[in-house]
């Protein structure tokens, strides 16, 4: 992750993810195997006999796929969307759509898979949400295909991401999913002040977490009865980024709960270290001096925004905040209602600096994809494979999902600005508001289909000028934690993993949450490690180290 967001995943998609990797570890499938690989280039019915990057992908026989697609509640797929469509008179692929309502779209994907019944083509998937599929070979094995898609080759090779491709391998050496590729990483989430009230403050734009109390204590004393910071995704976003900087991971990054690994020291439960501890006693004191919004980390996020956070900003109780990109429009939305619109200056900053430096979370992929492995029996294998590897990876697609048609939903200049149509908007991104057609709403480009791969030209295209200086602050001033070590279980390790790891991360996000809301005393931070180990701590960090050392005597 992430990047730029579109607002339809900044501030939905994140609900679940961290606990993908192991929390549904037990699920088997009926579908069919993918213990052998098959010779995909024989099963070319549809497909294009020389296929390179770059390409325009169109099959040589009208093909239709199903893929499962994720319905945010407010944005409900509409017959009349061009996108897919347009898609068709492309390529030649009709898209046959499963639908899967956001609320629980993860434990529906997971119940159509277990049963069998899943698409050719599962999207939204992010690292580790392939692991419970792998053993009952309900999935393909992406790595033994890539040869046939010419797109993900190069843009790995360009950008950088072979070492990263290869932490993907599960076990059996190979790995089950294709993410979204990002030339540029920065972190999706982050903090957005109220960069005119902040600098009326004497503070200015915080670059640390201390600067970041400081300017807190000085909102306070001049708007005593605000609450200035908050977060609204449950405390977990706040933790995720904030908790980098203290070299420690948190919240939705909290993942399988496993730190270092590197240079061959062992890996560490995060939350039993003092690294965790620091941060959460950072937080801690922003509560108690009145200065961290405790609503703000308990009220449930439903997906569809940063909670109230928009209407504290919109009243002036709150000036600053866990967000992206999209979330910041939300911000200033509100208060063009209320302060009206040239009266304030909203601005994501980098990720503050902390006790552990200026850090930034490992250089990630964003979502991507895994396929039905009973395509491998399909006369449509390789078709299936270029399509695919044209609509996620090649330029063009990219350009295409996201912005429509060119000479029709928007133009673009030589230097490669782009601008919406006249008469086209993208309500989303605060583009061209009230224009009248939403390329997004009334045309269905702009949707989480778009986001996966971008080139750093791309996610500028569609974002403001202030978001590329985000860009630019966070490349010169972070730098990235090494890539989480890879560990990955064997078959008959993956169950036995799940049921150690659901308890022990539902009592950190429990523990952690009293700790930082001051209901439970920090004298009783070793009573909270021993119910760690009461719930067999030390025998999941000893199962994951053992798949660690078992990994590098192998690769």
């Amino acid at each position: 992750m992430l990047d730029a967001l579109s607002p339809l995943t900044d501030r939905r998609t994140f609900v679940g993810l961290t606990a993908a990797a192991f929390g549904t570890l037990t699920l088997t499938s009926c579908g069919g195997s993918a213990d052998s690989e098959v010779d995909a280039g024989s099963q070319d019915f549809g497909a294009m006999d020389s296929f390179e990057a770059d390409q325009q992908f169109t099959a040589t026989e009208p093909l239709t796929v199903s893929m499962l697609w994720t319905d945010w509640p407010e944005q409900p797929v509409k017959e009349s969307w061009q996108v897919f469509d347009h898609i068709k008179e492309l390529t030649g692929v009709e898209l046959e759509l499963t639908h899967v309502p956001f609320s629980d779209n993860v434990e529906k994907r997971s119940l159509l898979i277990s049963a069998g019944d899943a698409p050719t083509i599962i999207p939204l998937i992010y690292r580790g949400d392939e692991t419970p599929f792998v053993s009952s070979g309900a999935i393909l094995p992406m790595s033994d295909y890539v040869e046939h898609m010419p797109n993900f080759r190069k843009y790995v090779e360009e950008w950088d991401l072979a070492d990263m491709v290869e932490n993907l391998k599960q076990a059996d050496g190979k790995y089950y999913m294709l993410p979204g590729l990002q030339e540029v990483w920065v972190p999706s989430f982050s903090l957005i002040i109220r960069k005119d009230v902040w600098e009326k403050t004497g503070v200015g734009v915080p670059g640390t977490w201390e600067e970041v109390h400081e300017g807190l204590a000085a909102l306070k004393a001049e708007h005593p009865d605000s609450l200035p910071l908050a977060d609204g995704f449950e405390g977990q976003s706040l933790i995720n980024y904030g908790g980098y900087a203290f070299n420690t991971r948190a919240g939705w990054g909290f993942g399988d709960g496993m730190i270092g690994g590197q240079d061959g020291e062992p890996l560490r439960y995060a939350a039993t270290t003092d690294e965790y501890k620091a941060m959460v006693e950072y937080y801690r004191t922003l509560v108690a001096e009145g200065l961290l919004d405790p609503e703000t980390l308990t009220a449930a996020n439903d997906g569809s925004g940063a909670g109230g956070v928009a209407e504290k900003f919109a009243n002036e109780t709150c000036f600053a905040a866990s967000g992206s990109s999209g979330t910041l429009i939300e911000f200033a939305q509100a208060l063009d209602e209320t302060v009206g619109a040239g009266n304030y200056e909203l601005q994501l900053i980098p990720p503050p600096a902390g006790p552990g430096g200026n850090i930034m979370g490992p250089r990630n992929f964003w979502h991507g994809f895994m396929l039905n492995a009973e395509i491998a029996e399909s006369e449509n294998f390789l078709a299936v494979l270029q399509f695919l590897d044209w609509l996620y990876y090649a330029p063009q697609a990219r350009e295409m999902l996201r912005w429509g048609i060119e000479g029709e939903t928007y133009t673009k200049a030589e230097d490669g600005t782009i601008t919406l149509a006249e008469g086209h908007s993208l309500d989303s991104f605060d583009l061209g508001v009230g224009a009248g057609t939403d390329i997004l709403k009334d045309l269905g480009f702009s949707t989480f289909l778009a986001e996966a791969t971008e080139s750093r030209e791309l996610k500028q295209s569609y974002n403001s000028a202030e978001y590329t200086e985000y860009i630019d602050g966070v490349i010169e001033n972070l730098e990235s934690m090494p890539p989480w070590t890879p560990a990955p279980l064997e078959e008959a390790e993956l169950e036995q993993a799940a049921l150690m790891a659901t308890p022990l991360k539902d009592a950190v996000d429990t523990a952690t949450l009293q700790f930082i809301l001051g209901q439970r005393d920090m004298g009783e931070w070793d009573a909270f490690l021993g119910e760690l180990e009461a719930s067999g701590l030390e025998s999941y960090v000893e199962l994951i180290n053992g798949a660690r050392e078992r990994f590098v005597d192998g690769s």
